[in-house]
């Protein structure tokens, strides 16, 4: 297969620049990260998606080389302006987890530069907490307010990357060491005085039958229940969504079985 040359570089937008990566032509392909890594996590995507789509990932607020505005901002709409940025007036949408989210609300707010949504390990703005997540979300945001941020990195690797039904040791090691540098990076980026995340309203929780792009669920099985759970309600809720669960693999699905990934999503593609 022919290889095209990827493109980098930061643009501003909302108070505030954002780093991104480019490669390929053709249809466009977004991709949107999980809250636990940053876009390296597409790294086995990125290339082979280049293949077949021009394809784009990029930094969030907070996240890798991104800057977050000291002012209000909107996730989704940053994801408005990349594709503007481009020339790009529809997209195929990949989102991961808090890339998810995000991908739903783009979606929900621009519908007409949605092509298709692939889900991964959903998680959808308005979505009630489970109590495991819950006390997750307040022992992380103890031991960050320790400063101990190897521990807070830790605890979202065995909550995410190991997922309830394995131990550390069941896990492939570069996938651990990988997301603990993305997570880790993400802990050390200073929050901004003034800053606040606008969401989107009303969320997207009680809008799904709205959504009419062509949309893909993936889920892991070894992920924690809440995700399964969800995936289910959004394959009944959305008009027409598929669901495939992954064996073998808990949150981050694309990193640990990446070819079964990979070959999902482009059969998925090929048929839009």
């Amino acid at each position: 297969m022919v290889e095209f040359p990827s493109t980098a570089g930061f643009f501003d937008t909302q108070g505030a620049p954002l780093y991104y990566e480019a490669a390929g032509q053709g249809n466009a392909l977004l991709l949107l990260h999980a809250g636990i890594a940053d876009s390296r996590m597409w790294d086995e995507q990125f290339p082979v998606f280049g293949q077949h789509y021009q394809t784009l990932r990029y930094d969030l607020r907070g996240f890798g080389k991104s800057h977050i505005p000291a002012g209000p901002f909107a996730n989704h709409e940053d994801t408005a302006a990349l594709l503007a940025f481009f020339g790009i007036e529809k997209a195929h949408v990949i989102g991961a987890s808090f890339g998810s989210s995000i991908a739903l609300d783009f979606t929900l707010a621009h519908p007409e530069m949605v092509a298709s949504l692939v889900l991964v390990a959903p998680l959808v703005g308005g979505e009630e907490p489970s109590e495991l997540v819950k006390r997750f979300s307040e022992e992380e945001e103890a031991l960050l307010e320790r400063g101990d941020l190897e521990a807070a990195t830790e605890l979202n690797l065995r909550t995410w990357v190991d997922g309830p039904k394995r131990t550390p040791g069941q896990v492939d090691p570069m996938v651990r060491q990988r997301v603990h540098d993305m997570q880790y990076h993400a802990f050390t980026i200073p929050m901004p005085e003034g800053v606040e995340e606008i969401a989107l309203y009303p969320p997207a929780i009680k809008r799904l039958k709205e959504l009419r792009a062509p949309t893909l669920i993936i889920v892991g099985d070894s992920d924690i229940p809440d995700k399964l759970e969800i995936a289910q309600q959004l394959a009944a809720d959305i008009p027409g969504a598929q669901q495939v669960i992954v064996p073998g693999a808990a949150h981050m699905v694309n990193m640990e079985q990446p070819e079964a990934f990979t070959r999902i999503v482009l059969a998925f593609l090929s048929r839009q």
